[in-house]
């Protein structure tokens, strides 16, 4: 059974990824039809764009009979071409700031549960005979009934990500706030109360970054880049780019989900700021400070903060980044450097470092959202307002 708490707040969607492995002399197989399916995909994906057909009963008369004769799709698995290249198709005209029209350059297939696909013994059976393995999966959502799934090749392994559908926690009325405050190299979680801080995966994450970016100078000339053309140093640099990414994203699920299950156990709400606009002020700082920055991922963070509070019915607050840094929070007074990092107030005499003013700052402001009072903590001048 699921350890996630009961609640009759609605339903989520979430995916559920399981390692699969086909049977032997079945991969070449199976890697035909998810090649062919990929043509289809793009080729319906033209036609739904240029024709305007986003209904399945118009697409289905342009596609269908052609999927299957064409490309060689069986009918269940023509049929979901056809629909993903319908979601494809809708989500790329509701954008106002589309490009050109999107190609599906992994390999993969939209399975339709009970239709193209099932999981029985230990097993994921496809339309067609072919059955795949399961090799490890996330047994926590076993009892929620599963939705759609999609087949996808990734580094040489079989995904098979299964939508799942779960309770939705109804959110309680908070107590309090737990700011969040983002930096480069830590993350300060805390009130006027306590206050935690977090290191963040930086250092670890850019020095495969840099490792990549010394294998494209090394292999590279005035005239054109070396390192392209040679599949194995062109698959090295893709490695060591697609770890800095998974060190970064697997260090920002870990933390959205502790933060959240600290503001729930205390029954706080979550709040953050908005750093909408940050990527346009990078622009302004060194070149060291700026990759960095863009490397942890700001959007990710905040993405997996919000989905984690919604799993779990914490409320969240965002607000506004303005003077969270800079503004004293007991008098409302510009700060003034006080050295490395620390801040000082000219006015009432607070003193403390950057990331303590900000997350005070930011749950008076998270307070003042939530209709509370406008009054600023009593921290006393020389930064004792963290206990222990």
């Amino acid at each position: 059974m699921s350890n996630l708490p009961p609640g009759d707040g609605g339903v989520l969607t979430l995916t559920v990824k399981v390692r699969v492995s086909p049977e032997p002399g079945e991969f070449n197989q199976l890697l035909d039809l998810m090649r062919r399916y990929r043509e289809a995909l793009n080729y319906s994906i033209r036609v739904v764009i240029e024709s305007g057909a986003l209904s399945l009963s118009g697409t289905h008369r342009l596609l269908y009979a052609e999927l299957k004769k064409r490309f060689g799709l069986p009918p269940k698995v023509a049929q979901d071409c056809y629909r993903e290249a319908i979601a494809v198709a809708k989500s790329w005209l509701s954008n106002p700031n589309r490009g050109r029209i999107p190609t599906a350059k992994t390999l993969r297939i939209w399975l339709t549960r009970g239709q193209s696909y099932r999981v029985k013994d230990g097993y994921v059976e496809l339309l067609g005979g072919l059955r795949l393995r399961i090799i490890g999966w996330d047994r926590r959502y076993d009892s929620y009934p599963s939705g759609d799934a999609r087949l996808v090749l990734k580094d040489g392994k079989l995904i098979l990500e299964v939508s799942k559908h779960i309770p939705r926690t109804a959110k309680y009325s908070p107590g309090g706030v737990l700011a969040v405050d983002v930096n480069e190299k830590h993350i300060a979680v805390g009130n006027s109360r306590v206050e935690l801080r977090f290191e963040t995966p930086i250092k670890r994450a850019l020095r495969y970054r840099l490792l990549a970016e010394g294998l494209q100078k090394k292999y590279s000339s005035s005239r054109y880049l070396v390192w392209r053309r040679r599949r194995g140093i062109r698959r090295r640099v893709a490695h060591f780019y697609a770890r800095a990414r998974r060190i970064v994203e697997d260090w920002v699920k870990k933390l959205s989900r502790r933060v959240v299950e600290i503001a729930r156990q205390h029954q706080y709400a979550v709040a953050r700021e908005d750093l909408t606009g940050l990527v346009k002020s990078l622009g302004e700082l060194p070149r060291e400070h700026r990759v960095a920055l863009l490397m942890l991922s700001y959007r990710r963070l905040e993405f997996w903060l919000d989905w984690q509070a919604e799993k779990l019915g914490v409320p969240v607050v965002v607000v506004e980044p303005g003077g969270t840094s800079t503004t004293c929070p007991r008098c409302g007074a510009r700060l003034r450097e006080n050295g490395y990092r620390r801040l000082k107030c000219p006015n009432c005499g607070y003193e403390a470092d950057r990331d303590t003013v900000a997350v005070l700052n930011i749950e008076r402001k998270a307070l003042l959202e939530m209709g509370g009072t406008s009054d600023r903590p009593d921290c006393p001048a020389d930064d004792r307002c963290k206990p222990e």
